[in-house]
């Protein structure tokens, strides 16, 4: 028997898609689209947008958002503060918006404060520093440190 989900009553999780196992602490927002698998960790004061997809076995620490086109394979660790963006250009009210994914693939991990630019994928097992800014693909096997 698997054990269900336990969602913070200080949070709002608005979707149904979060696997058994998963734990999602207080002050989250979780929009309705979006999907979590199964024995995640989701600590506090995190944000999940809508078109994000969230793999088995990640966690996420505090203070962090995983915005549309973000997805987190299988077994990915992303620290405390990391950031994603989503949109080269981005503007208030932007009609010419263009979503560039981020992937992170399974085994992979992101530093504390590391900022992930758009159209961005790190490798298998990529070692991403705290406060790196990556700004090209990262390759598998691989530990980045600085600007890329």
């Amino acid at each position: 028997m698997t054990n269900p989900a336990f969602i913070h009553p200080l949070s709002d999780v608005q979707s149904k898609n979060i696997g058994a196992g998963t734990k999602i602490w207080q002050f989250c927002v979780v929009l309705p689209q979006a999907v979590i698998g199964e024995d995640c960790n989701i600590c506090s004061h995190c944000f999940i947008e809508n078109k994000a997809v969230i793999g088995n076995r990640v966690t996420v620490k505090c203070g962090v958002q995983i915005w549309d086109g973000v997805t987190l394979e299988d077994d990915v660790f992303v620290g405390a503060n990391a950031t994603f963006c989503n949109d080269r250009y981005p503007k208030s009210h932007n009609t010419n918006f263009k979503l560039e994914p981020v992937l992170v693939k399974k085994g992979a991990s992101v530093g504390a404060g590391a900022t992930i630019l758009p159209g961005v994928t790190i490798g298998e097992n990529a070692l991403i520093a705290a406060g790196a800014v990556v700004t090209k693909d990262v390759p598998a096997n691989t530990i980045y440190k600085g600007h890329r």
